[in-house]
């Protein structure tokens, strides 16, 4: 598999992962006791930390990338193997 399929795979898989990520680990004001903005949501986070949030999706994304590659090179899961129906 070329490095280019490899980074462009990485990156699917860093913005799929980010996106899944972003409920996890929200504390919204009234968890921390803050008072809410007037007209902010109730479910609106108190504090978000894009930076950190970006690091952890890109760690995961780094090792789901790792195991679609290693899958890719050793092929411990194939297609055929996922036919149920036959």
């Amino acid at each position: 598999m070329k490095w280019t399929s490899v980074l462009a795979i990485y990156f699917l898989i860093w913005v799929f992962t980010a996106f899944l990520m972003l409920p996890f680990g929200v504390r919204t004001s009234d968890e921390v006791g803050e008072t809410k903005v007037p007209g902010q949501a109730d479910s609106a986070p108190h504090r978000f930390d894009l930076s950190r949030h970006l690091l952890k999706a890109a760690l995961v994304g780094a090792l789901l990338t790792a195991f679609y590659v290693a899958n890719y090179s050793f092929g411990w899961i194939t297609v055929d193997s996922l036919d149920f129906y036959n």
